[in-house]
């Protein structure tokens, strides 16, 4: 198993210390990319993918820790968008 696969398998195990570094990696690997933000965008983080699909999250502060919500909405689109399969 990669160190991508390893890394995916977490997330869907919902850990609750899941790094905002590991979810940006996740994303990169299913071809999601940051979206430049704004002046006013503070720590709202746009990923988008080619085909036009695009996830709005929140990106933790002081500690990268993503909160399990986010964990969860990220699960569900790429799940929906047919990425993985969510067991």
């Amino acid at each position: 198993m990669s160190k991508i696969e390893k890394l995916i398998a977490r997330l869907q195990s919902k850990p609750k210390d899941f790094t905002w570094d590991e979810l940006v990696a996740v994303l990169s690997y299913f071809g999601y990319e940051e979206m430049g933000t704004g002046k006013t965008a503070g720590s709202r983080r746009r990923f988008s993918h080619a085909d036009k699909s695009v996830i709005t999250l929140h990106k933790p502060h002081p500690q990268p820790i993503v909160k399990a919500y986010v964990i969860k909405e990220v699960l569900e689109h790429l799940t929906q968008k047919g990425r993985f399969k969510n067991d």
